[in-house]
């Protein structure tokens, strides 16, 4: 049972690693789309806010609705005071009384429906400056990789243009070699016939001065001043 809980922990462990490694793979694009996801939300979010706006702007007009009734029949109240007549003006008491009652109700979620409005609004533009930083980040983010995808592809292809240049160095030198042989073996070739021929012989003698030698010149001046 051990080994087996044993095996299930391994399991999980490399599923997690497989799981962290694609996470790696994708990061630029699981950014890009969870912010592609926070606009969609902070879209959601101003509809929200529309509709709470609509129902702040509803409350506030009934809210007045109910003052202009209260004050209406507040007149009512005192003109049947001045005519004496205490019953109705008593039933027109209790209808501003219930009046008074629903305006306050009103007037307690009109406050409610700003303080919400005001709430969402701030939210949101906390979210949307968030966000453009975060845009502004994944453009960064993107041009840092396409910088480093660059470098890595010139680093790869320097590294295979210099393998291939010591190639190019390396028959350049051959060729020097066999150019280098070729000359050799005609002056050899050269060396060889000349010896053959009897020329060195007599390149040997008139180094030593020995045999008929060349006139010159100063030889010939030589011979007359001698005269």
């Amino acid at each position: 049972m051990s080994i087996f809980k044993k095996i299930i922990t391994a399991v999980r462990g490399g599923a997690r690693e497989a799981g962290e490694a694609i996470v790696d793979a994708n990061s630029t694009r699981i950014f890009e789309q969870e912010i592609r996801d926070s606009e969609q939300h902070i879209t959601i979010a101003k509809r929200d806010l529309t509709e709470v706006m609509a129902k702040q702007m509803q409350s506030a007009r009934e809210l007045n609705q109910l003052q202009a009734s209260i004050k209406e029949h507040e007149g009512y109240a005192v003109q049947a005071l001045e005519q004496n007549n205490e019953a109705l003006a008593i039933e027109v008491a209790e209808k501003i009384a219930e009046l008074e009652s629903s305006a306050l109700d009103q007037q307690q979620a009109n406050e409610s429906y700003l303080k919400s409005a005001e709430r969402l609004k701030d939210l949101i533009k906390k979210s949307e400056r968030q966000l453009t930083d975060y845009k502004r980040q994944l453009s960064m983010v993107k041009t840092t990789e396409s910088v480093q995808k660059a470098t890595s592809a010139i680093t790869d292809n320097f590294v295979a243009s210099n393998s291939k240049l010591l190639n190019a160095k390396d028959s350049l030198e051959r060729i020097k070699q066999k150019q280098a042989m070729f000359d050799d073996k005609m002056k050899a070739a050269e060396q060889l016939d000349s010896e053959t021929s009897g020329d060195s012989l007599q390149n040997k003698l008139k180094q030593a001065g020995i045999g008929a030698q060349q006139s010159s010149a100063q030889s010939v001046l030589d011979r007359l001043k001698n005269k």
